[in-house]
Parts: structure tokens; C-alpha cells; sequence
């Protein structure tokens, strides 16, 4: 695992995008919830152009989705640390996961009541 990205300006930048997309693409590769929205994301983007009214709410379809994504890799850190730190089945850390989770489903919340209001205007129903 990379350490802290070293020097400053661009080659700091660099390191810190270079490790981020290595975290992505494990995790495209091991964790099928990850998978799943990623493909959400690509299909949001698609369907952002058709059900956005304008920029913002077009912005705002994909930018929930991104966000959906974002709590489920966090989630997937916090899980992954958890069963490093015990692999064996422990009270606290299936507490630990389990806020990880509802992390998770709070952002999904989030989307879907954004894509809600996003469609339900587009069908002039709001």
C-alpha cells in the first residue's frame, strides 16, 4: 500500500490521483456492490441527459449517484479495516459496519429522492 504522496505541487497531485484510481479499480474488481454502482453511475449519466430539465438538476442526478458511490467506498474501507483488525465475528465492529451501512442507505435516500423529483417534474407532476 502507498504511503503519503511525496513532494509537492503537480507529482504530489499525480501520486494522490495514481492512488486513487488504484483504490477504484480494486475495488471494481473485488466488491460487487461497488460494481453495481458504478454501473448505476454510467446508466445516471445517460439518463441524467434525458430526464434533467437543465445543467443543475443533471448535475445533481449524477452527483447524487457519485455519491452513492462514494459512501459505498467508504464503506468498503471501513469494513475491510474492521476485518483486519478482527476477523473473528465481534459485537462492536458489526456495530461499527452496520453505521457504515446506513451511511450507505442514507445516500441512496438522498438519490432516489433527487431522481424522484427529477422525474416527477419532467412528467410535469410537480
Amino acid at each position: 500500500m502507498s504511503g503519503p504522496a511525496q513532494g509537492t505541487g503537480l507529482r504530489a497531485l499525480a501520486g494522490a490521483f495514481a492512488n486513487s484510481l488504484a483504490g477504484l479499480s480494486h475495488a471494481l474488481r473485488t466488491e460487487r456492490a461497488v460494481r453495481q454502482e458504478a454501473f448505476a453511475l454510467a446508466l445516471a449519466v445517460l439518463l441524467a441527459l434525458v430526464i434533467g430539465a437543465g445543467l443543475w438538476q443533471r448535475v445533481a442526478l449524477v452527483g447524487v449517484v457519485l455519491l452513492v458511490l462514494a459512501a459505498e467506498l467508504l464503506n468498503t474501507s471501513i469494513e475491510k479495516l474492521a476485518d483486519h483488525v478482527t476477523p473473528e465475528i465481534h459485537p462492536q465492529i458489526k456495530i461499527v459496519k452496520d453505521l457504515g451501512s446506513a451511511a450507505v442507505l442514507c445516500a441512496l435516500a438522498l438519490a432516489g429522492l433527487v431522481w424522484l423529483a427529477a422525474l416527477a417534474e419532467r412528467l410535469g407532476l410537480a
